[in-house]
C-alpha cells in the first residue's frame, strides 16, 4: 500500500525515532509499504518518520543511481536501529532532496565513509562499511531518524532564500507526483 509522504514542517520528522524490537507491530507490512510508497515517489531512500512513524528503521535502493556508479546495482537493503560506529574520508558535496521537501535540491556536505551497525529485515545484526554515494544515501536517512532534515545542513543565508518555499510545503501547498501528508493547522 502506497502511504503518504509527510510533509516539511510535520513534528514527526523533527522526533528522534524510538529503537524497535523484532515484534514490532505491523512490522513487515511496514517495510513493504515503505518500499512501494519509495518506489512510487521515484526515490532512493526512505525513513519511517516520512510516513509518520517515530521510529528507527529506513530503507535504500541505491539502483537508480547504476549508470554513474556502478556498485549501487541492486544495492537495496532494510536498516533497523542502525547506530553510527565511524565516520570518516573526506568530505565531499552532492545535490540532494528529499521526498519530505518536495522541490528544493541543495549541495550538501558530507563524509564519504560511514561505519554502520544494524540489524536487517530479519533482526539479523550486521555491522558494516559503506562509501561514497551508497553512505551519502544512508546518511541522509539516518539524519531522518534523528530529527535532523538536510536543510539543516544549509548556511543561515541559503536557509533564509528557501524560507518561503519551505513555508509553502508546510501550508500545503507543494504538488509533488506522489501523495503527502501536511501538517494540520
Amino acid at each position: 500500500m502506497i502511504l503518504p509522504i509527510t510533509a516539511y514542517g510535520d513534528p514527526v520528522l523533527r522526533k528522534k525515532g524510538a529503537d524497535i524490537d523484532r515484534d514490532h507491530p505491523g512490522l513487515q507490512e511496514l517495510i513493504q509499504n515503505m518500499f512501494e510508497t519509495m518506489y512510487n515517489a521515484q526515490g532512493v531512500g526512505l525513513a519511517a518518520p516520512q510516513v509518520g512513524k517515530a521510529i528507527r528503521l529506513f530503507i535504500v535502493d541505491a539502483s537508480p543511481f547504476e549508470e554513474e556508479y556502478p556498485e549501487t546495482k541492486d544495492f537495496s537493503q532494510v536498516f533497523i536501529n542502525p547506530e553510527i560506529l565511524n565516520l570518516s574520508g573526506d568530505k565531499w558535496k552532492f545535490n540532494e532532496g528529499c521526498l519530505s521537501i518536495p522541490g528544493i535540491r541543495e549541495d550538501i556536505e558530507r563524509r564519504s565513509d560511514v561505519t554502520l551497525r544494524y540489524f536487517d529485515e530479519n533482526f539479523e545484526l550486521y555491522e558494516e562499511d559503506f562509501s561514497g554515494i551508497i553512505a551519502r544515501i544512508i546518511l541522509h536517512e539516518y539524519d531522518h531518524i534523528e530529527g535532523k532534515l538536510f536543510v539543516d545542513y544549509l548556511s543561515p543565508l541559503k536557509k533564509t532564500l528557501i524560507r518561503g518555499k519551505l513555508n509553502d510545503i508546510t501550508r500545503g501547498y507543494a504538488e509533488p507526483s506522489y501523495k503527502m501528508k501536511y501538517k494540520k493547522p
